[in-house]
């Protein structure tokens, strides 16, 4: 698949996914949390789903477009094993949604820091939340969620937590 397509597969799925997720977590209460700013087109879109949620957004520095750059309340700058572990007092509440797009061309690199993520990110995550990846994660208390029929396998992935805490 050229580069062009396999962008807005990707793009095309990670809309779709957290179109469902916002279903998915709409009697849930707590903040969403978007582990990879960038460029802010997700945190853009994410404002429109969820305009009476607070969005907390992660990335090592601000690369955002300005009108797409949370406020300084609400964004959190640094290594994500170093702003994830220390979170929780920060955003006050468990998380609805974590959104997670950290994914490159490097997959190799990309399972590693999934490994590690998923577990981190758990520790945020409240009862039933969802987790929408550009990655395939593994955790323990998530199950996957069957994805939109308009997006492929691998395009893009969602877990629901189960009941119980995070360990």
């Amino acid at each position: 698949m050229n580069r062009l397509d396999f962008l807005i597969r990707r793009l095309t799925a990670q809309r779709a996914c957290l179109q469902l997720a916002a279903e998915l977590i709409s009697e849930i209460e707590g903040p969403v949390l978007e582990v990879g700013l960038g460029k802010g087109r997700t945190y853009d879109f994410l404002r429109e789903l969820f305009p009476a949620r607070e969005i907390f957004a992660f990335d090592r520095n601000v690369g955002s477009y300005p009108d797409a750059t949370p406020d300084l309340d609400h964004i959190i700058l640094g290594d994500f094993r170093e702003t994830l572990m220390s979170a929780q007092e920060r955003i006050g509440a468990s998380a609805a949604l974590v959104h997670c797009d950290f994914g490159s061309e490097n997959r190799e690199e990309d399972t590693v820091l999934a490994r590690w993520l998923g577990p981190a990110i758990d520790r945020l995550l409240g009862p039933n939340g969802v987790v929408a990846a550009d990655r395939e994660m593994t955790v323990s208390r998530w199950t996957p969620v069957s994805l939109p029929s308009t997006v492929d396998e691998d395009a893009y992935y969602l877990y629901r937590a189960g009941t119980g805490s995070a360990p």
